[in-house]
């Protein structure tokens, strides 16, 4: 079914591949419909305790394909997507409807998203990077907004995102300039958490995903990650009640008792997987 992206299960890791090395993975409708669509595989697959996002060849994304683009200016009709992929509705429905939305439902699906950068990011992308979880990166990445020099907007959620991530100051830098950026000013900004080896970027976020799924319980990650972001549009004060509510629900389930009993065994836990 998938034309423009890979997608593999290899437990505990779903890697979802952008597949267009020739375009440097430039964005299209089709390629965000097979994402949904495999993201709502690996949403439903118990084997899966956490999905990468990468690109094939030497880019991540270059953004929206501008060939697209120039057609749709010129009144041609946007590319047909089958019904079984735009049918595809993966994430919590129960969260607010700002995380819901055509690239920020990636914050409502129940398990971490790490985007493992290989290389270029750019335009459109850059939100869709930045609604990933955890971002790594190889040497080689590099990141543009672009918005600006195509007299643009700062667009899908971008405004929000990224002056949560890395303060107003250096996001308006970004959105304003639309310059390059590399990895290590990325990871000195905090746009990235962390720089590996080129070889190493995907080893090293399989080891980073097989370490969680050995220690950390699967619904603690799918709360504390609803937590996070719901949280960010709350007060203090709401944060910190709706946490002493959780901790004593999370007090009676099972990964609770196994945790506990785990760590006074000197054994890893065996948590219930989702």
């Amino acid at each position: 079914m998938y034309e423009q992206i890979l997608y593999e299960v290899d437990a505990p890791v779903a890697t979802v591949t952008l597949n267009r090395p020739k375009q440097l993975n430039a964005w299209t409708d089709r390629m965000g419909a097979e994402l949904k669509h495999a993201l709502a595989s690996a949403e439903a697959d118990k084997r899966v305790v956490a999905i990468v996002l990468t690109g094939a060849g030497r880019g991540f994304c270059a953004g929206a394909d501008m060939f697209l683009l120039k057609g749709i200016s010129e009144g041609k009709g946007r590319e047909e997507i089958p019904a079984e992929l735009t049918e595809a509705n993966p994430g919590d429905a129960s969260m607010d409807a700002s995380f819901r939305g055509t690239y920020t439902y990636l914050l409502s699906i129940p398990k971490p998203i790490i985007a493992a950068v290989n290389g270029p990011v750019a335009g459109m992308a850059v939100p869709i990077v930045a609604c990933c979880d955890i971002r790594f990166a190889g040497p080689d990445a590099s990141f543009t907004t672009s918005f600006s020099r195509r007299g643009l907007v700062a667009e899908w959620g971008s405004s929000w995102v990224l002056p949560r991530l890395i303060g107003p100051a250096h996001a308006l830098d970004l959105l304003f300039s639309a310059r390059k950026i590399d990895a290590a000013e990325a990871e000195r900004i905090g746009l990235v958490n962390r720089v590996v080896a080129k070889d190493e970027l995907l080893p090293f976020t399989r080891r980073y995903i097989e370490d969680i799924a050995a220690n950390c319980s699967p619904t603690s990650m799918r709360i504390m990650k609803r937590q996070v972001y719901e949280h960010l549009t709350e007060s203090l004060g709401h944060a910190e009640t709706e946490a002493i509510q959780l901790m004593v629900e999370s007090f009676r389930r099972p990964d609770f008792r196994e945790g506990v009993t785990a760590f006074l065994e000197k054994r890893p836990p065996r948590f219930e997987r989702i």
